[in-house]
C-alpha cells in the first residue's frame, strides 16, 4: 500500500508525459522487449553494442526507454507498482529490489541464473550480490555497482605543494578545496552535487550525516535531521559547495560534476566510484592519468562511502520474460565486460560488478590508479562502518523504505534551494525535519511507540 501510494504522483507523470525512447534495435519480425534504463555513459555504450546481442538472439528487438535518473525512477517505479506492463526489463538498484522482491513485483530470478550456463553469479561481488538478493535469491543483477570516493588532481596538488590525506575529513577536504578555489577563471576546488533529488544531492549529504554522526531516523524513529551533528554536517556540505564549489552548483547532478572534472574545471569531486569509466577515459577526459582516488571524507567514522548498483530487474507482469532474461544476461555476463573493453576501451568497463573484471589485464592495466580504492570502497561500505549509532532502516545513502522516495525528494529540495541561496539553512533544516517527521510518525505508531 505504500508503495502504491509513493507512485501515484509518478504515475500521472508517466500518463501524462509518456516515454521518451532511445528506439528499437532490430527488425520487426522478432519478439519486442521494452528495456527502461537510466542514461548515463555506461547505458549508452550498451545501446551501442546491441549488434552484438542481436547476433546472439536474431528473434529478440529491443525498445529502449532513455531517461535521466530522476525521471527514470519516477517512471519505473510509477510503471512496476500500478503494474502498467510498459516494461519488460527495469533499471532499478539496490535501494527498490529487496522491497519490490517482497512485494511480488519483480521476478525471482535465481532459477533463470542457475539454468543459465557460464552466468556464474558467485563472481559478483559479494557486498553487491548480497545487497541485491531476498532470501538468498538475486531479484535483479548488477549491470554496474559502486561506492564514493575522493576523485583528486593529483598533478595540480603536487604543483601547488598540497598532500592529499590518506584518510581525508571533511574539514581537511575543505580546505584544500579552498586553497584550490580559482573562481576568475572558472576552476572549482571541488564538486559536489546540489541538485535536487535522493538520488542526487541526498547522496554524498547523507554519507555527511552519517559520518559527523547524524541520520534520518533514530532507532526509535524518532526524525533527527535537526540534531546538531546532522546541523553539522548539512552546514559543512552546504559552506563546502558554496564558498569552493562550482557555478550553478544547485542545479549540478553526477553528470554535470563528471563533464566539469573530465575537461579540468575542478580540483576535487566526491562522488560515485563509477565515475572513472568516464574519467580515465583519453578519448572524453583531459584529465586522464592525471588522477588520484582518497576514500570518501570522513568526520567520526571510520569510512564514509555509500553502496549502490544499477541493476537490471524483469517485472512480474512482462509478458516476454524468457526474452527479457536473454537481454538481462547478456548485459550483465563476463563476455559483456570483455565485448566493452575490445570495442569501446577498456576505460569504458562498467566496474564493480564482477570480482573477475578486476582479473583482466587489460583492464588492470588501466584500472591501476583505482582498482583497490573501488574495492576498498564498496567492501567497505556498510552502516556499521559507516555510521556512528544503529538505525531501523537498511541503507547508508538511502533509507530502505517505501515513503523515502518521495520524502528524500522533498528534503533534496530543501537542500538545493539553501545552496541557491533561495532558504537559509536553518529554514531548509527545519522544514526537511517537519517532512521526516511525518514519516516516522507511521513507523513509530505501528510499533506501539
Amino acid at each position: 500500500m505504500r508503495w502504491a501510494a509513493a507512485a501515484a504522483t509518478a504515475a500521472t507523470a508517466l500518463a501524462l508525459s509518456g516515454c521518451a525512447g532511445a528506439g528499437a534495435v532490430g527488425g520487426d519480425d522478432g519478439e519486442q522487449i521494452v528495456v527502461a534504463i537510466v542514461s548515463n555513459p555506461q547505458m549508452q555504450d550498451a545501446i551501442s553494442l546491441q549488434d552484438e546481442f542481436r547476433a546472439a538472439h536474431p528473434g529478440v528487438d529491443v525498445r529502449f526507454v532513455s531517461l535521466p535518473e530522476n525521471e527514470a525512477r519516477a517512471k519505473i517505479t510509477a510503471s512496476v507498482a500500478t503494474g502498467g506492463g510498459e516494461f519488460d526489463v527495469v533499471m532499478i538498484s539496490n535501494y527498490e529490489t529487496p522491497m519490490w522482491a517482497e512485494n511480488g513485483w519483480i521476478e525471482n530470478l535465481q532459477p533463470y541464473i542457475d539454468e543459465t550456463e557460464g552466468y556464474d553469479a558467485e563472481d559478483f561481488v559479494p557486498s553487491v550480490r548480497e545487497a541485491l538478493s531476498r532470501d538468498g535469491d538475486m531479484y535483479s543483477v548488477p549491470f554496474y555497482g559502486e561506492s564514493s570516493f575522493l576523485a583528486y588532481r593529483a598533478d595540480l596538488f603536487e604543483q601547488a605543494g598540497l598532500d592529499m590525506p590518506a584518510n581525508p575529513t571533511w574539514d581537511e577536504v575543505r580546505e584544500l578545496a579552498a586553497e584550490l578555489n580559482e573562481p576568475a577563471e572558472d576552476f572549482s576546488g571541488i564538486c559536489l552535487r546540489g541538485l535536487a533529488g535522493w538520488g542526487e544531492v541526498m547522496a554524498p549529504m547523507s554519507t555527511a550525516i552519517n559520518t559527523f554522526g547524524g541520520g534520518w531516523f533514530d532507532e526509535d524513529w524518532n526524525a533527527t535531521l535537526d540534531s546538531p551533528e546532522s546541523r553539522e554536517a548539512i552546514e559543512t556540505y552546504i559552506d563546502t559547495v558554496q564558498t569552493s564549489g562550482q557555478p550553478g552548483a544547485a542545479t549540478s547532478g553526477f553528470g554535470d560534476c563528471l563533464t566539469r572534472f573530465a575537461q579540468g574545471q575542478s580540483a576535487m569531486w566526491y562522488d560515485a566510484t563509477s565515475m572513472v569509466s568516464s574519467i580515465e577515459d583519453p578519448a572524453s577526459s583531459t584529465v586522464a592519468g592525471k588522477v588520484g582516488y582518497a576514500p570518501a571524507p570522513v568526520a567520526d567514522t571510520e569510512s564514509a562511502g555509500w553502496l549502490y548498483s544499477w541493476s537490471l530487474a524483469i517485472p512480474s507482469t512482462s509478458e516476454h520474460k524468457d526474452a527479457a532474461w536473454d537481454f538481462v544476461s547478456w548485459m550483465t555476463n563476463k563476455e559483456y565486460i570483455k565485448t566493452v573493453g575490445e570495442e569501446i576501451g577498456w576505460e569504458r568497463v562498467p566496474p564493480g560488478s564482477r570480482l573477475s573484471t578486476y582479473e583482466i589485464p587489460e583492464y588492470a592495466e588501466v584500472s591501476e590508479a583505482y582498482a583497490d580504492a573501488t574495492l576498498e570502497s564498496m567492501n567497505g561500505a556498510t552502516q556499521e562502518a559507516a555510521m556512528t549509532h544503529p538505525v531501523p532502516y537498511p541503507g547508508i545513502q538511502f533509507v530502505g523504505i517505501p515513503e523515502f522516495q518521495d520524502l528524500g525528494t522533498r528534503v533534496g529540495q530543501q537542500m538545493s534551494a539553501a545552496i541557491a541561496g533561495q532558504v537559509t539553512v536553518d529554514e531548509a533544516i527545519a522544514q526537511s525535519q517537519r517532512y521526516a517527521e511525518t514519516v516516522a510518525e507511521t513507523y513509530r505508531a505501528q510499533e506501539g511507540k
